[in-house]
Formats: structure tokens, sequence, C-alpha cells
């Protein structure tokens, strides 16, 4: 990523860490950078309408410009207008987290994330990336979408164990994904946590892969398994388009 641009990225993560106006002096010291690199970005964000001074000497804070232009994108973003209905009604069906998450070879990210509304319960962050691709049910959705020779590299790899059922052996595994791929629903069940059940059913849409997830408390998800497997094959169908040429 360019140096630039991964600045300016950590200016904009960190007032929304930080929930505060901040200072040259203060900007530089939380990311470690020299006070004349801090200096140059925001003077570049406030010539942009980005960011504003309170006062003198009373620190910086972001303009609602950012929040704007945030919504504007977000309410146009094609794949979202799709599955927001939708998924915003499988979680309060259910009651349990679900999101959507979408996988570039063996990277991936959320981009939605519905959260059950008991105080028990599954969380995610939007923009968050996958983690641990043998033993979540969404990393395993990416497995199935490498290549032959991708993905035995990745099994070639120490299969780190997350808990007692965390899959580490690599044929084992291999064998998993490949039922999930038949299946159309990958299954992690208390492989990545004690306790947690995660189902995630794939779609592909503009020939990119994405992957429709519920996730929470094995006592609760186990009696109705057989019906959210129904009902996110359902909507991975709805919201699928064929590839393009």
């Amino acid at each position: 990523m360019s140096k630039i641009v991964k600045r300016t990225l950590d200016f904009i993560e960190l007032f929304a860490e930080e929930r505060r106006p901040l200072s040259l002096s203060e900007i530089s010291r939380l990311l470690d950078i020299p006070m004349s690199s801090s200096f140059d970005v925001v003077r570049s964000l406030q010539e942009r309408g980005y960011l504003y001074e309170l006062g003198q000497r009373a620190g910086y804070y972001p303009t609602q410009r950012i929040v704007r232009l945030a919504a504007i994108i977000s309410e146009n973003d094609p794949i979202l207008m799709r599955a927001d209905i939708m998924l915003r009604a499988l979680r309060d069906e259910f009651d349990e987290t679900v999101s959507l998450s979408q996988s570039t070879g063996r990277q991936g990210k959320y981009l939605l994330v519905y959260e059950a509304s008991h105080p028990l319960r599954y969380t995610a962050r939007v923009g968050d990336s996958l983690r641990s691709l043998h033993a979540t049910s969404i990393g395993k959705g990416v497995l199935a979408t490498l290549s032959p020779e991708d993905l035995d590299e990745v099994l070639s790899q120490p299969l780190q164990p997350l808990t007692e059922h965390t899959l580490t052996d690599p044929e084992k595994l291999r064998a998993n994904v490949a039922e999930g791929a038949k299946r159309g629903l990958f299954i992690n069940r208390e492989e990545s946590a004690q306790a947690i059940i995660t189902l995630t059913s794939p779609f592909r849409w503009n020939r990119a892969d994405y992957f429709v997830t519920m996730a929470g408390p094995l006592y609760r998800l186990e009696p109705r398994l057989d019906e959210i497997e129904q009902r996110l094959k359902q909507i991975c169908r709805d919201l699928e388009m064929p590839d393009t040429k």
C-alpha cells in the first residue's frame, strides 16, 4: 500500500479510535510518526475540508464531509443494496448475528454485520479481515475458492489449534472443505471458539466470491440448523448473479 494512502487512513482511523480532538503532537505520538509528517497530512485534510481546527491549540477533528461521502458511497453500493434487506430480515427472523463478507484470493473482509439482540452474541466489525481460514466457516469457504496449488500451499503450513475441535490435520480439513463446497454450507462447530457455531453459504456476483454467515451460541443455533441451512442457501441463490464475460 502507498505510504501516503496508508498514513491518511491511519489518521482517519485514529480519530475514530480516540473520539476526541487531537493536537499535532498527540497525532505524532499516537501514530509514531514525525511532527512534520503529521503537519503535512493535517494541512492536506484541512484544505480538502475533511479536518478543522477547533481553535488555537484546541486540536483538530474531522468534519461531517467524511460522513456525507461515506453515506453516499454506502447507499449506492450495488451488492450491499441487494443484500441489506435480506440479511436484516434473516437476522430478525432468527435474532442471531448475520454477516456478509467477500474474498479476494486468500484475503477477505466483512462488508455487512447485523448483530443479534442477545447479550450473549457473536460480534464482528465491518472492514475487519477474515481470520483463521482453517478454523472458521467463512475461512473454509475461502479455501474452497482457491486453486489446487494455492490450497496445497495453505495446507502445507502449520494449522494452529484454537480449540480442541479445530481441524489441524491437512487431509481432514481438505475433506471438510470439499464436503462444504458440495453441500453449499460450511460449518465451524466450536473450532474457533468454545460453544460457538457459525454457518456460511457462498455465492458469486460479478465474478467475485461472497459469503453469508450466521453465528451464535451452539445451544441456540443447533436446534434450528436445518432451518438455518435452507434459509442461508435460499438467500445466496437470490443474491447470486451469473458471471459476466
